[in-house]
């Protein structure tokens, strides 16, 4: 009675062990290589759908700063890489979580001698929808503007991206977004308010 007794205790425990392994490793991000995504290491931003452009790169839009974000610099046809830096770090950990707040930073310098943070911008005059810029956002407290999150879609390894600074700042009333794709002079840009675009992460 007593061995029967232990090993239902044992296989117990390997399953609860297990579920909290499998709820600790659902937490990551995945990159097109079945692997997690890193803090600091530099990775592509594609859509996930094909035929929806290259990968997420630095776009001049009316010839004038900030640079907005957006797809297919013919310039650079591979795009641009990024890093995450999560909001909260997690100490021995550098795998990034979904639904986290982070920012997104290409790795590239400017003519506008200005940071490459994605940042939310102003709502568009003509479409109604938010523009995805880059800079740093000084002139609000807690800067949560360039605070963006990756959420999981319904398939696996594919994620859309929000904003909505939930831990930067929990007691405001944000009007969250998902990011999608607006054309505008001819320019595929990045927008929230719209249709969202999913997104896959290849490590460069």
């Amino acid at each position: 009675m007593t061995t029967i007794r232990s090993l239902a205790i044992f296989i117990l425990a390997n399953v609860c062990l297990s579920v909290m392994i499998s709820t600790s490793i659902a937490q990551f991000i995945i990159d097109t290589n079945g692997e997690s995504v890193e803090e600091g290491d530099e990775y592509f931003i594609r859509p996930a759908i094909t035929g929806n452009g290259g990968s997420f790169s630095l776009v001049l839009n009316n010839g004038s700063c900030p640079l907005n974000v957006g797809l297919d610099n013919p310039d650079l046809p591979h795009g641009l890489t990024v890093v995450f830096i999560p909001f909260v770090s997690h100490h021995d950990e550098d795998d990034v979580r979904h639904n986290r707040d982070l920012r997104i930073q290409f790795i590239a310098s400017t003519t506008c001698g200005q940071s490459t943070d994605w940042r939310l911008g102003e709502r568009d005059a003509t479409s109604g929808r938010r523009l995805i810029i880059t800079g740093k956002d000084d002139g609000t407290i807690g800067s949560f503007g360039n605070f963006f999150r990756i959420m999981q879609s319904e398939a696996a390894g594919i994620y859309f991206i929000e904003w909505c600074p939930r831990e930067v700042c929990p007691d405001c009333m944000l009007e969250c977004g998902a990011v999608g794709i607006i054309q505008e002079n001819g320019k595929n840009l990045l927008a929230l308010d719209g249709d969202i675009t999913p997104v896959v992460f290849q490590k460069s």
